[in-house]
């Protein structure tokens, strides 16, 4: 049975971001980074300080990874690009889908062999969204396809499971996982949530692998069990969490993303601290975030 818990809940940074989305634990570094996708923006937050700076890249931007020192791989509107955190210099890698105008890259993530993994999202009209991988040796291979918004990705911490939520569809699904080729197969339901009125959105996944997924128009972050059924529930504050992650130095900082895009004034007034970022401190451990390696 789930529990329904109120934990001591932070809210970090009053950034009112339009679509805040993707954060990422630099480890190295000890500062998230989160991106503000309708404003095309980057975020380095610093927890010890309070600080958050930020580049403008230009372009929408859906997805971030660490890619060395002081550089990202980001998913743009139509390209996969590097950032230069030092001097906001953008840097293109290849064109994904630019012929497909409905389309756009959506939400990424890389494993544990520094593969970036790519999801697109297109208007439901056409179910035409594809999940990617773009590898340290420049290959770039279709994962996946028939998906209208690929989202909320992850890997169990034994890498034999991986798991993609394709949020209007409200369900997350688990496939078998092979780290070595970077292949998926047999696909299935991992949670399904038609019958409920909010959708899965981004994921992180805890040392114990369970599944923490955010829900887009839910006001809350759902904790899920390796047979994807409910054990937590956690209430936030704001109508449209987006996606979460952990971090702090032991990584029992949970992290969590929120958007007041679409938003009416009267669901605002109901919702005020949409688009800030929240934290709070948890009794597990996260697993790490992967960087790209090239």
């Amino acid at each position: 049975m789930s529990q329904v818990l109120q934990y001591p809940l932070q809210n970090v940074l009053e950034a009112r971001a339009r679509l805040g989305e993707g954060p990422v634990w630099d480890s190295t570094q000890n500062l998230l980074y989160w991106v503000d996708i309708y404003n095309h923006r980057v975020h380095q937050f610093n927890p010890a300080t309070g600080k958050d700076l930020f580049f403008n890249v230009g372009d929408v931007v859906g997805a971030i990874a660490i890619a060395g020192k002081d550089r990202l791989i980001m998913a743009l509107r139509h390209h996969l690009a590097f950032l230069n955190t030092q001097t906001g210099e953008v840097t293109p890698i290849l064109e994904i889908e630019g012929n497909l105008s409905d389309n756009r890259l959506n939400d990424g993530k890389c494993d544990s062999q520094g593969r970036f993994w790519i999801g697109s999202m297109c208007s439901l009209e056409k179910p035409q969204a594809s999940l990617y991988r773009y590898d340290g040796d420049g290959s770039f291979n279709v994962i996946e396809t028939g998906l209208t918004i690929s989202n909320g990705l992850g890997w169990s911490p034994d890498e034999k499971t991986f798991y993609l939520s394709d949020s209007p569809q409200q369900k997350i699904y688990a496939y078998d996982f092979d780290s070595v080729t970077g292949s998926i197969t047999n696909r299935r339901i991992f949670v399904d949530l038609t019958h409920e009125s909010f959708y899965p959105d981004g994921l992180t996944i805890d040392s114990q692998g369970n599944i923490w997924s955010a829900m887009w128009d839910g006001w809350c972050v759902i904790r899920f069990n390796s047979k994807g059924e409910e054990i937590l529930r956690i209430n936030l504050p704001v109508q449209l969490p987006t996606s979460c992650t952990f971090g702090g130095e032991d990584l029992q900082t949970l992290y969590i993303t929120t958007a007041s895009v679409g938003l009416s004034q009267e669901e605002i007034g109901k919702s005020f601290y949409s688009g800030d970022l929240f934290a709070l401190k948890t009794d597990v451990t996260g697993l790490p975030s992967y960087d790209f390696e090239k």
